[in-house]
């Protein structure tokens, strides 16, 4: 996902996105906690992806 994308949406649209991103890291921890998982390297793709809407939402001033 890239930060232009980002920037043409509301905040609405950032937050639930921001939700299903938190979810999806909380399945991803679990599976590498079961060990049922060989490609780490989403959880650092998924962390990049929150950080990006944190900061656009920031940079809109719809914070929660």
């Amino acid at each position: 996902m890239k930060a232009s994308e980002l920037k043409n949406k509301t905040a609405d649209e950032l937050n639930a996105e921001l939700l299903s991103l938190t979810k999806a890291q909380f399945g991803l921890r679990m599976k590498v906690a079961t060990q049922q998982m060989s490609n780490t390297s989403e959880i650092r793709k998924v962390r990049r992806d929150i950080a990006r809407i944190k900061t656009v939402l920031t940079q809109k001033g719809a914070v929660k």
